[in-house]
């Protein structure tokens, strides 16, 4: 008992060391960058804002959400609290700007989080092919990948293909190159991940695992996060040099030895330090490695900042 009770000390202390760490870097080093002042005339349609014609794939910093599909799982005010990661549904994400998805399925075709399931993934395709016919040159990154411990829907490529047909964008290594326009009227790269079924090839609709890459680092500490974000981004080839998207997650995760495990007040710890990101990519010399970054809970202002630091890299001030 003594020993937990000081393993749980330290651990207090260690969290309120790296929050401290992150407070003071933002009070020290700002969050200015290029574009940052940069308010979206309309998130809905922000893309086609920018200029479709002129803004080239490897160019966009990407918007994203973790754990995209999680608006209604589990029991509210039961086992909701920790499972949820976005409080909107996909739809309501497209809408306020997200531009890349993370979605889990089990074996039945329902979307899940851990041992947790909700809708089935029709629900997903409805929102996204409801914000496909409400918009015009607005490209999306769909990745679906089979949760972990999870088996497989059977068929579910043929699935995808089936309900996506014409949106979508064939796996092909020259997209990284084109500008949005080019790829127009497709318009939803969707990487399919799964856990024991034949992967996605060259030329195929989908895209292989491979083609959208991170490295997660399974911690509810803020600082060791944001710094291990910023080493694995600076690992990577500048994005106008690589044929994948490689993604950065501000968020943290609730630990099973920590008395928090609630997701909202855990992910709270790094969940406002996005415009932090990009200003210390800049500092670090590895902003031009920055493509796809997501967070759960996301807000407006997280995605006006990866929008306007996009204008800024179409302006040549990035």
């Amino acid at each position: 008992m003594g020993a937990e009770v000081s393993k749980q000390l330290e651990r207090r202390k260690a969290l309120s060391t790296e929050r401290k760490v992150l407070r003071d870097l933002n009070g020290s080093c700002g969050n200015q960058f290029p574009g940052c002042d940069y308010k979206t005339p309309d998130r809905k349609t922000w893309m086609a804002g920018l200029g479709p014609e002129n803004l080239r794939v490897n160019q966009v910093v990407w918007p994203g959400t973790h754990d995209s599909a999680t608006d209604r799982i589990g029991v509210p005010f039961v086992t909701r609290p920790f499972a949820q990661c976005q409080s909107l549904s996909i739809y309501r994400q497209l809408v306020r700007g997200v531009r890349v998805l993370d979605v889990r399925v089990q074996e039945d075709r329902r979307v899940c989080h851990g041992i947790l399931a909700t809708y089935k993934f029709d629900v997903v395709v409805q929102d996204v092919k409801r914000f496909l016919s409400e918009t015009e040159s607005e490209v999306i990154i769909l990745e679906v990948r089979t949760e972990f411990g999870q088996r497989d829907p059977p068929d579910f490529d043929k699935y995808l293909v089936e309900q996506l047909g014409d949106h979508l964008i064939h796996q092909d290594d020259r997209v990284f190159e084109r500008t949005l326009a080019e790829l127009l009227p497709r318009r939803v790269i969707c990487v399919w991940k799964p856990r024991n079924s034949a992967h996605p090839r060259g030329g195929d609709p989908l895209w292989s695992a491979g083609y959208l890459k991170d490295n997660w680092i399974d911690t509810d500490l803020p600082s060791t996060k944001f710094d291990s974000n910023l080493k694995h981004l600076a690992e990577q080839p500048p994005a106008s040099a690589r044929k994948y998207f490689y993604r950065v997650e501000n968020t943290v995760t609730a630990k099973a030895d920590n008395p928090v495990l609630c997701v909202r007040p855990v992910t709270a710890r790094i969940h406002g330090y996005a415009r932090l990101f990009i200003s210390q990519c800049i500092a670090n010399g590895c902003v031009d490695r920055l493509q796809v970054l997501s967070t759960d809970f996301i807000n407006e202002d997280f995605v006006d900042a990866c929008v306007g630091f996009t204008q800024a890299r179409i302006q040549g001030r990035a």
